[in-house]
């Protein structure tokens, strides 16, 4: 049966296959062999010594000629390697080499929480659940609260922030959690479902009309604050602003919460940061735990 027909054309330059089955998932447009490095059937073709460029798209495929010959000249011979290569299992695109997964474990300054880092990108924002009901469009939250120690679940970029309960010690679970997370990930299974939204988001959430002061506290927060929290495995987020009051509420997430060392950080570091570079605008930051 064959796999690709050809459509006509109003450029003479162009020689434009069709195919029911899709090539490929993006488009792809090549201008020599070099570029084509990732798509071998787009290589085969440049060895044809008049094709100028190859063009590919989900079930179209499109060649243009150097002047040195005219379609209907090679046109049958061009379909009839395509059928080839394709019934002999040419590739199409190079399948690319994924490093194994894996996964290690990271005490934090909060004894509760344990934090779990992959080698590849998990969610593309951070997310918290500090409840299995929140965990509908969240698989892989939703499969650890199914562990009885697990109190909340934290994930940014490329860790795992898991809080447990007191009456079982980290000692005797740790491996297990890991081993858990690292073979889920090897399995390629979702992390988050297409449909998931965070709790408690709005459309004014997502995109807040900010004074300015309320913008330079989240510039401070996003370059000098969150990047140090996130190495020890939880998160801060600004909630408010109290003019009158000049005091910034913020709620901690992951191990920042329920932290024992959180009060200490918060009055003596973001406090004092925020004092200093916003002077007189900024008296107190207040903590929530997430």
């Amino acid at each position: 049966m064959s796999c690709f027909r050809i459509l006509p054309s109003d450029n003479p330059d162009l020689l434009v296959f069709a195919t029911d089955t899709p090539l490929v998932d993006r488009a792809y447009a090549f201008n020599n062999v070099a570029e084509a490095a990732e798509v071998p059937l787009a290589q085969q073709l440049f060895y044809l010594p008049f094709v100028k460029a190859v063009t590919l798209s989900s079930t179209q495929l499109t060649l243009e000629r150097f002047p040195i010959v005219e379609w209907y000249e090679v046109q049958d011979e061009v379909h009839d390697q395509l059928e080839k290569y394709i019934a002999e299992g040419g590739a199409i695109l190079k399948e690319k080499k994924t490093a194994p997964a894996s996964v290690y474990a990271e005490s934090t300054p909060n004894p509760a929480v344990m934090k779990f880092v992959a080698n590849k990108k998990l969610v593309p924002a951070s997310v918290e659940f500090t409840s299995i009901d929140a965990t509908k469009d969240a698989p892989l939250a939703q499969a650890l609260f199914h562990f009885p120690f697990v109190k909340e679940v934290y994930m940014d970029e490329n860790f795992v922030s898991v809080t447990k309960y007191e009456i079982t010690p980290w000692e005797e679970v740790m491996q297990q959690v890991r081993t858990f997370i690292r073979e889920y990930i090897a399995e390629d299974k979702p992390i988050l479902a297409p449909a998931f939204v965070p709790a408690n988001e709005t459309p004014e959430q997502a995109q807040p009309n900010y004074t300015d002061t309320e913008q330079e506290i989240v510039r401070i927060l996003d370059e000098y604050i969150k990047p140090a929290v996130a190495s020890d495995g939880g998160n801060i987020v600004f909630q408010s602003f109290d003019e009158a009051e000049k005091a910034v509420h913020v709620v901690l997430q992951g191990a920042c919460s329920g932290c024992p060392s959180s009060t200490f950080t918060l009055k003596n570091g973001i406090e004092t940061m925020m004092r200093e570079m916003l002077p007189g605008k900024v008296e107190q930051v207040v903590a929530i735990n997430g």
